[in-house]
């Protein structure tokens, strides 16, 4: 018989911090010293002129950072999505990426059929809305009391369906966002910084701002209001929120809405950034490196690893991509993520579990 508790985890700044850090310390200085005697230059080009560039080039310093903070935060709006879901029910939501490009379809098709762009915004969401109760009637109600692993094999289910049932009503093709429609801007304002200048395109700063607004809304609403303290209820235990009322039919619906919401408004801005196609899917899943790094329970954890992942992949493919022939930034998330699984599984503010047998 086993009793398994949750712990918070320890401060971010205790022994075993401090360890790693002088670890990390003693590696950096030892690559730095081996690049004084290294022939071949590779240790110099790793570990020196990457830092050099920063130091010379701090104009394209900030515009690379700036360029990670605003992938970064859409990361950590995608995130959020995940978050909500595996709270309340405790299953990673793989379905999270394709209802990003589902809500994207579905707003841009409903447009292509003539309707006004805002009302297809608010048609998208009652979309949404009624995916989620179906989810919540047809998938998860059969499997109430079901192994974790049942759930989240029903999610890679609905991913499926999802992509054939998008691919039958919208077709494969790339789409354009209705930006303008929407009334996103467009062009982008330089501003003169350290000697240079820094682009700030400003539906980059529309995209910040909106997800922005849109995370801190969250995290109020779920932290203060009576539907938020219910599901930190269910979150905690799916059996004593039954015992004192609290409907898991009811929260399951409202956080999968939230999480289509959420949805739509990633796929709105990643959409205006690039364009509409299934490959938003890809994106949309870099959200599990995020939640390695933040933890899979832990809202502020998921934006803080949304930017972490957000600028370490945008330096990663700036000052060290060249040395490999780029491509870093596809696959540098998922190398920060194996680092952090190593380290610390439960991520920076996530719970250590510990089973007491």
């Amino acid at each position: 018989m086993s009793d398994v508790a949750a712990r918070p985890a320890p401060n971010l700044f205790a022994k075993g911090w401090v360890k790693t850090g002088l670890i990390l310390v003693a590696i950096v200085a030892a690559a730095i010293l081996g690049a004084q005697f290294d022939d071949s230059g590779t240790l110099y080009k790793v570990f020196i002129d990457p830092f050099q560039q920063m130091v010379q080039a701090p104009d394209l310093l900030a515009q690379t950072i700036w360029e990670g903070l605003v992938s970064g935060v859409l990361y950590a709006l995608i995130a959020l999505g995940f978050v909500l879901i595996f709270k309340a029910s405790g299953v990673f939501n793989f379905a999270q990426g394709i209802m990003v490009v589902f809500a994207a379809l579905t707003l841009v098709g409903l447009y292509e059929k003539g309707v006004p762009a805002f009302l297809a915004v608010i048609l998208t969401l009652g979309v949404m809305f009624a995916l989620a109760v179906t989810i919540e009637r047809v998938v998860l109600r059969p499997l109430v009391n079901q192994p974790d692993i049942i759930l989240f094999m029903a999610t890679f289910g609905i991913t499926y369906f999802l992509i054939g049932f998008g691919e039958a009503l919208f077709g494969g093709n790339p789409k354009q966002m209705i930006a303008d429609q929407l009334w996103l801007p467009k062009g982008a304002i330089d501003l003169k910084l350290f000697g240079g200048l820094v682009s700030l395109q400003k539906i980059d700063i529309a995209a910040a701002v909106i997800a922005s607004i849109m995370i801190a809304a969250l995290a109020a609403f779920f932290q203060y209001t009576r539907i938020g303290r219910a599901l930190r209820a269910v979150a905690d235990s799916h059996k004593a929120a039954l015992s004192v009322g609290i409907s898991l039919n009811q929260i399951w619906v409202i956080v999968w809405f939230t999480a289509g919401i959420v949805a739509l408004i990633t796929g709105i801005m990643w959409g205006a950034r690039s364009d509409v196609s299934f490959a938003l899917e890809i994106v949309a899943l870099k959200a599990l490196p995020v939640l390695i790094l933040g933890g899979f329970t832990s809202i502020p954890g998921a934006i803080v690893g949304g930017l972490i992942i957000g600028i370490g992949e945008k330096m990663g493919e700036f000052y060290w991509g060249p040395l490999i022939g780029g491509g870093i930034e596809s696959w540098l998330a998922y190398f920060i993520a194996l680092g952090f699984l190593l380290f610390r599984p439960q991520g920076l503010f996530g719970d250590k579990i510990i089973e007491r047998i």
